[in-house]
C-alpha cells in the first residue's frame, strides 16, 4: 500500500517479441509486489505485443507500444520514457530486462524507500544473479573479482535492472540513442555523477537472469568497439582519450582470442574514430577524481 508522500514508481520493459514466456514471468513477479507501481509501459521493440496486461491483471496503468522498427535496447528505452513524462505522475522508474525476474515481493518498495532517503541519489543498480544465485563477475560494478554482496556507492550500474530518478533524467538526459547497444549505461552514469548525483549498487534488490556473453550477439565485437571510442571523444577530457582506449585495446588483444573477432572489433574502433560521435560534453576533473576516489578511474 502507497503511503503519503512516497516515490511513485513506474516499471519500464523492452522486449523484442523473441521471448514471450520470460516476458510473462517477468510480469507477474511486478505483479506480485507489495507496493505496485502506479505505470507500466511495455515496447515492443520492432515487434508487436500480446495482450499481457488483460491476461495477467496487472497492477498501476498498463501502456503499451509498439514500435515499426528495432531503435536498439537504448533507443527503445527513450521511448518508455518518453511515454511516461507524457503522464507526468511519475518520480522513479524501474527499468527491467525482458528475460529477467523479480524474486522478491519487496523489490519496489525498497526501491521507493533508497531514493526517498537520499536527494542526491540518482541512480540504482541491482544485484543480477541466475538461477544458482551467481553473480557473474562482469556485473558486479567494480574493478577486480569484488564480492557482489558488497553495496555502496559505484561509478556505474547493471542494463539489466536498475532504477532511476526522473529529476535526474531530466538534468543530464537520457539514454544514448545512437549506442544501439554496448556501453550506454556508462555513457549515462557519467553524465550523472559529472552532475553531482549518487548511484548506488544495491545487491538486496535482486533481478534472477540467466547467465549470459554478450558476445552471444552477431554484433557485439564492432559495437562494443565503436561505442568505446565514442564514449570517450563525449565524455573525456582530452588528456585521457588516448589512454583510455589504449588500456582497452590492449585488454582486448589479451582477452579476444578469435581473429574474426578482432578484425570486428578493429572495424568497430576505426568505425568509431571516423563517424561522428555526436555532442561532446567531457567531465570535470573533479569528476575524474570522484570517480577515482570511487574505485574506477575512467581509464579502467
Amino acid at each position: 500500500m502507497r503511503t503519503l508522500g512516497a516515490p511513485r514508481i513506474a516499471v519500464a520493459v523492452v522486449t523484442m517479441g523473441n521471448r514471450p514466456a520470460e516476458v510473462d514471468a517477468l510480469l507477474r513477479s511486478v505483479a506480485k509486489q507489495d507496493l505496485p507501481p502506479t505505470r507500466i509501459v511495455i515496447v515492443g521493440n520492432g515487434s508487436p505485443l500480446p495482450e499481457f496486461a488483460e491476461r495477467l491483471s496487472l497492477p498501476g496503468e498498463v501502456t503499451p507500444v509498439e514500435l515499426d522498427e528495432n531503435l536498439g535496447c537504448p533507443g527503445g528505452r527513450n521511448v518508455a520514457l518518453a511515454r511516461l513524462r507524457e503522464f507526468g505522475d511519475v518520480d522513479i522508474v524501474v527499468e527491467l530486462d525482458d528475460d529477467g525476474l523479480l524474486v522478491d515481493a519487496d523489490v519496489l518498495r525498497h526501491v521507493g524507500d533508497l531514493f526517498a532517503a537520499d536527494p542526491r541519489l540518482g541512480i540504482v543498480g541491482f544485484r543480477i544473479a541466475d538461477e544458482h544465485g551467481e553473480t557473474q563477475q562482469r556485473h558486479v560494478p567494480r574493478v577486480g573479482s569484488c564480492d557482489p554482496l558488497r553495496g555502496g556507492y559505484v561509478t556505474g550500474f547493471l542494463g539489466g535492472g536498475h532504477a532511476f530518478r526522473t529529476a535526474m533524467l531530466d538534468e543530464v538526459g537520457d539514454w544514448p540513442a545512437e549506442f544501439f547497444f554496448a556501453h550506454e549505461e556508462t555513457d549515462l552514469a557519467w553524465r550523472a555523477v559529472d552532475r553531482g548525483w549518487r548511484i548506488l549498487y544495491a545487491p538486496e534488490l535482486l533481478l534472477q537472469h540467466p547467465k549470459t556473453s554478450p558476445a552471444r550477439h552477431a554484433i557485439y565485437y564492432r559495437v562494443n568497439a565503436r561505442n568505446r571510442v565514442w564514449l570517450v571523444r563525449r565524455r573525456l577530457p582530452l588528456a585521457l582519450i588516448p589512454v583510455h582506449l589504449g588500456v582497452w585495446t590492449l585488454l582486448t588483444l589479451l582477452r579476444v582470442r578469435s581473429a574474426a573477432g578482432l578484425r570486428a572489433w578493429f572495424g568497430g574502433f576505426v568505425e568509431g574514430v571516423r563517424q561522428s560521435a555526436g555532442e561532446r560534453r567531457p567531465m570535470r576533473w573533479g569528476t575524474v577524481w570522484r570517480l577515482t576516489r570511487l574505485g574506477r578511474p575512467p581509464v579502467i
